[in-house]
């Protein structure tokens, strides 16, 4: 396994993830094939509860899930709303792992669309 030269990049494939979360446990939202690259391009979360406001946690693995490191950390989204996550896309590398989870079960929608590349 390597990282992809995105310099001689062979394959390019836009893609989108969506789900609920049903319960507070970590979700992955993007796992990135071995011998790929993929550039995430935006995060949306959606809280579909009418009343109360909801916590979000989004963390990333570069070690396939052995270690997470927060990239944003018990967010609050309002009632009936939608926080879009990301200002500037972030990269992530082969086998790497991008996961969301929820402060209350059954409150939460995500999407995220990205780019995978392979050389």
């Amino acid at each position: 396994m390597a990282t992809p030269n995105l310099a001689t990049v062979s394959t390019i494939t836009p893609k989108n993830a969506m789900g609920n979360l049903g319960d507070t446990n970590r979700t992955t939202m993007v796992d990135v094939t071995a011998e790929y690259a993929a550039k995430i391009d935006t995060i949306l979360i959606s809280n579909t509860d009418g009343t109360d406001a909801c916590d979000v946690t989004i963390e990333v693995s570069n070690d396939n899930g052995s270690t997470y490191y927060k990239i944003g950390s018990t967010i609050s989204v309002p009632a009936d709303a939608t926080l879009s996550f990301l200002d500037t896309p972030i990269w992530l590398d082969e086998t790497d792992l991008l996961a969301v989870t929820a402060g209350t079960a059954s409150d939460l929608s995500w999407h995220v669309s990205y780019t995978e590349m392979a050389d």
